[in-house]
């Protein structure tokens, strides 16, 4: 124990999603196929963008970082789940569960920013597209790359050491599936106002500030769109930005649900889903929406499979 009044516990229990052993099966098939289409895409666009010198361009790096984030996220998170759909007891020490809440809110802050910082290139792609290779030059690109995984990692050291000092008064009982902010913080016995603060901040600097940024860009965007004449020139404008308008939109969108709705509405069980959806599904979806809409990725693959049958 941490105290010798069991004001802070050594493990905690997650609830889960059911304690139906014949769905708990499924959800392992499910979650596992999942897990392994996130590993294989992710990986996949990783080792494209690697290879191939025709996507070291900006918009691959950025797209490259955002693939590792996902493939980081998912890892930090799915296989203690999948663990867990097989045991009747799901433990997870203290140590272990501020460990995961800090890689997932780096991760899930920083991915923020990387969207943030791939909607600036993709604005200056389609308004600046003269002078797109001076503005988003390499030294650029690894300062906003690197500005994005700082941020993310510093918020998340904040907010992860407010919320494992609240002490419980020996609960240890958490209705999620992972460590997560609002479920430790609902088990606090002490006042949580500073914890509050922290997450509104938070909310702000990786959530409302990128999600402004991003709505600015694609303001313009949009404009300098709509002032092309040629319906192929508008639709090839456009064309370069939607997977990231798509992957923008599933990201923000469920996050601004989330955060701005009154605290009093949400629940334990919507915030399970909100977990489950950063942790399972965009990192799944992500890859499967870059790869099918951009025609440089396919072509790097058809590269590389040509490569390795040559060698055969």
């Amino acid at each position: 124990m941490r105290s010798g009044n069991d004001t802070w516990v050594s493990e905690f229990i997650l609830m889960g999603l059911s304690s139906d052993r014949k769905i708990q099966a499924v959800l392992f098939v499910l979650f596992g196929v999942a897990y392994l289409l996130t590993l294989l895409g992710n990986g996949l666009i990783i080792l494209l963008i690697g290879m191939d010198t025709r996507l070291h361009l900006p918009m691959y790096f950025f797209l490259c970082n955002l693939s590792a984030v996902d493939l980081c996220y998912t890892s930090s998170g799915v296989p203690q789940m999948l663990v867990h759909f097989l045991l009747e007891k799901k433990t997870i020490s203290f140590t272990r569960c501020g460990t995961q809440l800090f890689f997932s809110l780096a991760l899930g802050g920083t991915e923020f920013l990387l969207l943030a910082a791939m909607a600036y290139d993709r604005y200056v792609a389609v308004c600046n597209p003269l002078h797109y290779t001076a503005l988003m030059s390499p030294r650029l690109c690894v300062v906003l790359a690197a500005v994005s995984w700082l941020v993310g990692l510093a918020n998340s050291a904040i907010e992860t050491a407010v919320t494992m000092r609240l002490p419980t008064c020996g609960h240890n009982v958490l209705n999620h599936v992972a460590c997560e902010t609002l479920a430790l913080v609902r088990l606090a016995c002490v006042d949580i106002t500073l914890n509050q603060v922290v997450i509104v901040a938070s909310s702000v600097v990786v959530l409302l500030v990128p999600c402004f940024l991003v709505s600015l860009s694609y303001t313009y965007i949009v404009a300098a769109i709509l002032q092309i004449r040629s319906t192929q020139g508008r639709r090839k404008a456009f064309s370069t930005c939607a997977s990231h308008l798509i992957v923008v939109s599933m990201s923000y969108g469920m996050a601004l649900f989330t955060y701005m709705q009154p605290r009093s509405t949400a629940s334990a069980e919507q915030d399970k889903v909100v977990v489950l959806f950063y942790a399972v599904v965009t990192p799944m979806l992500n890859p499967l929406i870059y790869s099918l809409r951009n025609k440089d990725v396919k072509a790097a693959l058809s590269r590389v499979l040509m490569r390795s049958s040559a060698f055969k």
